[in-house]
């Protein structure tokens, strides 16, 4: 196994929120990161953090849901660090908690592109690199608590989640132990995506904090001290599972 201070990581969602947040952590572990996201000012503002405190990363601006650019990403990645030993797919996009009778198709399609389509095929793309040499490669996917349950999105966004947590399944089962996947669960976080639901309907997002044993929303550095875990020889016999950060939302 590669340790995490040796190792290259994809991060993408990379830009803000906990994407972000996991390649600060990676890079601060002494991993060579490679931060991909279509905004490209957050980038280079992450970029610049991690450079600043000595560490080791490089931005690829990219669409998870356009294959051309999936392909640039993982090239960018062999090209710069010659390899890529971790995968964190973590770009995701929400849909306003729409029912499906008030889900359109444009809505759904793109949900599952970005949510699933870019995940599967990223992964795809990038498991020559992954089973490449002696170590193991890891996935570390981001479901969502909306990967095992009703509620914590509307139906594109939670099935679009449950799709992930099936999709960590199989994979595991597939290609290990060349492959080590796992995926996390996050509950209610507070990042960029729900930064609008916070401030336009605070008294909701109250009682769903009351409503959980930590009685409080994570922040994404929560999150993201997980998924280096996951990614760690610490985790070394985890494989298939997907791991609740959810403060308690799903013990009921």
């Amino acid at each position: 196994m590669v340790s995490l201070a040796d190792s290259v990581v994809v991060v993408t969602g990379g830009a803000s929120g906990m994407g972000r947040s996991m390649v600060l952590e990676f890079a601060d572990k002494g991993a060579s990161v490679v931060a991909v996201d279509i905004d490209e000012d957050g980038l280079s503002e992450v970029i610049s953090e991690v450079t600043a405190d000595g560490g080791e990363a490089i931005s690829v601006l990219g669409d998870v849901s356009d294959r051309d650019s999936i392909e640039t990403v993982v090239e960018q990645a062999i090209d710069e660090y010659g390899t890529i030993d971790v995968l964190c797919n973590n770009a995701g996009i929400l849909d306003d908690y729409a029912p499906a009778g008030e889900t359109s198709e444009e809505l759904w399609d793109s949900v599952m592109d970005i949510n699933l389509k870019g995940l599967f095929l990223l992964t795809k793309t990038a498991l020559p690199a992954l089973m490449d040499g002696e170590d193991e490669g890891v996935v570390i996917n981001t479901a969502s608590i909306a990967g095992k349950v009703a509620g914590g999105g509307g139906a594109a966004y939670t099935s679009s989640k449950h799709a992930v947590v099936g999709f960590t399944k199989q994979l595991s089962h597939d290609y290990g132990p060349e492959i080590r996947a796992n995926a996390v669960c996050p509950g209610f976080i507070e990042t960029g995506m729900t930064e609008d639901l916070i401030e336009e309907t605070p008294d909701e997002v109250d009682e769903i904090v009351q409503a959980t044993p930590a009685e409080r929303y994570a922040e994404p550095e929560e999150v993201a001290r997980v998924v280096a875990f996951l990614a760690s020889d610490d985790a070394s016999f985890m494989h298939g599972a997907s791991v609740d950060v959810d403060g308690g939302w799903l013990v009921d």
